[in-house]
Order: structure tokens, then C-alpha cells, then sequence
């Protein structure tokens, strides 16, 4: 249960990064957190405590075995957060360019 809710401070954690902070890359850090905590989150959703691994070819007893769904949809969510990462850098990359900072509030000043 403690790593329950260690999953969501980190969450909150990332979650006041992306609220509070006022610089672009501060927020990029803040959703890549909360990223990584929801992928812990369904790791330990599937996690059985002295479970075995699902290719398992020589017991064929189906006890106390770790769920593999978890783990597979985690390995597509750290694909897709990679490029969404790469993505929200690139963007980051092009504001910094065009306007010379990344503060939002003098971005949204600028208006050009």
C-alpha cells in the first residue's frame, strides 16, 4: 500500500511542476515525472510478491504469476512517452528560438 502512494506524490510531484512552474522546460521535466509514476503504478498493479515470470516452460502451474499485460502496455507507454518527450523538446527548441526565453508569461506577452 506505501508504494501505492508513493506512485501518486510522485505523481503530485510532477503535477505541481507542470501547474506552478512558469519555465517550458520545467514543465516538460514536470510531465515526463508524472509519466514515469503512472508506468510504476501499473508495473505494481501487476507485481504478485514471490511471483513467477509468465515464460516459464518447464512449470506449467499457473500459481501466483506475474500479470504480463501491465508490463507490455508500460513497454508501449515508454515508446510513446519518448516521443512525445522529443516532440515537446523540439517545440521548447523553436519558442526559445523565435521569442529568446522560456518563460511563458514573457511569451505570452510578446504576442508575435
Amino acid at each position: 500500500m506505501s508504494l501505492y502512494l508513493l506512485c501518486l506524490t510522485l505523481f503530485c510531484v510532477g503535477l505541481y511542476g507542470v501547474l506552478r512552474k512558469r519555465n517550458i522546460v520545467k514543465i516538460i521535466i514536470g510531465i515526463g515525472i508524472m509519466e514515469y509514476s503512472m508506468n510504476l503504478f501499473f508495473v505494481l498493479l501487476g507485481y504478485r510478491y514471490h511471483g513467477r515470470t509468465p515464460i516459464d516452460a518447464q512449470n506449467q502451474n499457473i500459481l501466483n504469476m506475474v500479470d504480463p499485460l501491465p508490463q507490455a502496455l508500460v513497454m508501449t507507454s515508454i515508446v510513446i512517452g519518448l516521443a512525445a518527450t522529443a516532440l515537446l523538446i523540439s517545440i521548447a527548441i523553436r519558442i526559445y528560438e523565435k521569442y529568446g526565453t522560456f518563460d511563458i508569461t514573457k511569451i505570452k506577452r510578446l504576442k508575435g
